[in-house]
């Protein structure tokens, strides 16, 4: 509905003859309101692997204990007779299918052609990516379950449950480092530090090489840096000079060499401890936000076409002991 009365626009009569004969002034974009940006599906993204098909189309060898045993000898050279033993088993992860319908009904084409402001199903198309990533990011914060969805980090990274066909709760090697904090603490850099060392000592020694909190976990973080902050301006100069004026805080927080994101997607109070080594998402060679193509719908007495963007993939962390997941963080009200 037209705004009237407000601006250079009269309102009552005249106002509404003035819209019955008056086009509009469109801009000719649509600006998205609903989805968020999210830095780890991003990093996960940039980092994917290529698999295929096949029942368990990503399968990970993994080593839970010693293939052989060292032994002190003397003058003699004599040992004790080996053993075989059994080190390895396999982590194995099925591919998890995602469908965003896009449909195209004859009459919108009909009434647009030649007098689209914003064509609906470029409109469509381009929501059907955003729809899609909002949605791996959604399960990847949230879903813990193997089922029709990928398993996010809430089931990837803990020290309990079944995980890749293989059973954390049996299998000390398969459980990631979880932090419990009660009371709940603040997140400063000597917990960061605490967390990081953890994980590496948990791991056998090696560093995450990225942490995410929530933006208001990450602004309680951040207000432990600030009193830190020192300007320094160059003899004779002032930071007027400078045509970005002088820095205050930074897009990631650097504890110990780890970066630390902030990801809207994350829930307050909480961190994960990630190596991207050993985390990726899989997403199938034929199936990579692939486009069916459209098809009529005059099958089911309809004109119009429908198609789908398709995505096989799933979430896999390949050694579950080099990540850690934190809860009980204090956070900042936004």
């Amino acid at each position: 509905m037209p705004v009237l009365g407000t601006g250079i626009i009269p309102s009552g009569a005249l106002g509404a003859e003035l819209t019955a004969l008056t086009r509009r002034a469109f801009i000719p974009k649509l600006i998205v309101q609903i989805y968020q940006a999210t830095p780890l599906l991003s990093a996960l993204m940039a980092n994917a692997q290529m698999a295929s098909g096949g029942v368990s189309a990503v399968t990970v060898p993994i080593q839970g204990s010693a293939f052989v045993t060292t032994q002190a000898s003397d003058y003699t050279g004599t040992f004790n007779q080996p053993q075989v033993t059994n080190g390895a088993t396999n982590a194995e992860f099925n591919l998890k299918l995602i469908v965003t319908p896009i449909p195209f009904l004859g009459m919108e084409g009909a009434v647009q052609i030649n007098a689209a402001v914003v064509p609906i199903v470029e409109a469509r198309m381009n929501d059907a990516g955003n729809s899609a990533t909002d949605y791996l990011a959604t399960k990847l914060f949230n879903n813990a379950t193997d089922g029709l969805d990928i398993v996010g980090l809430p089931g990837a990274v803990d020290d309990t449950g079944t995980y890749g066909n293989v059973d954390g709760s049996a299998n000390a090697y398969w459980r990631a480092k979880v932090y419990s904090e009660s009371p709940a603490v603040d997140p400063t850099r000597d917990q960061m530090l605490k967390y990081i060392a953890g994980t590496a000592l948990n791991s056998g020694g090696e560093m995450p090489n990225f942490g995410v909190l929530s933006l208001g976990t990450w602004v309680k973080l951040a207000q432990d840096f600030t009193s830190q902050e020192q300007y320094r301006i160059t003899p004779d100069s002032s930071f007027d000079q400078s045509p970005n004026g002088a820095r205050a805080l930074f897009t990631a927080l650097m504890v110990a060499g780890v970066p630390i994101y902030a990801d809207p997607y994350m829930s307050d109070g909480e961190a994960y401890f990630l190596n991207t080594n050993y985390t990726s998402f899989y997403i199938h060679d034929d199936a990579a936000f692939a486009f069916t193509g459209f098809e009529s719908t005059l099958p089911n007495f309809q004109i119009g076409y429908i198609g789908a963007l398709l995505t096989i993939l799933e979430f896999v962390v390949t050694k579950r002991k080099a990540n850690t997941f934190v809860e009980g963080l204090n956070s900042v009200t936004l």
